[in-house]
């Protein structure tokens, strides 16, 4: 059985160096910490995926998930704050869509892991 604790005690100086030197801001984790719990919530990661087909309106995106307009809107607002979703009015319809392709290719990314599995 392989256990995730280290056999003897040896500590690499180069390697703490060269990871410190490396290491992302606070900030930067702050803020991809945030994405990651957006993409965390089931129905986010659901509205999320159907975006990545196409845009929807709020209402064909409750009607989707069979859940309230009002709760597609909040979780969408969440997004858009993040800027992970974007919209586009026409007339008084807003129809949303992801804002660029990363968020589509880390949730392929995510299903290829888990599907190798």
């Amino acid at each position: 059985m392989e256990h995730d604790v280290c056999g003897s005690r040896i500590i690499h100086p180069h390697k703490i160096a060269a990871a410190r030197e490396n290491a992302l801001p606070a900030t930067e984790i702050a803020d991809l910490s945030q994405i990651f719990k957006a993409l965390a919530d089931p129905s986010r990661l659901r509205l999320l995926y159907a975006l990545t087909r196409e845009e929807m309106c709020v209402c064909d995106l409750s009607a989707l998930l069979e859940i309230s307009e009002s709760a597609v809107s909040h979780q969408l607002r969440l997004l858009r704050n993040l800027q992970i979703v974007a919209n586009r009015r026409e007339g008084t319809v807003l129809y949303y869509r992801l804002k660029d392709h990363h968020v589509s290719e880390l949730i392929a990314l995510a299903l290829e892991h888990l599907r190798e599995g």
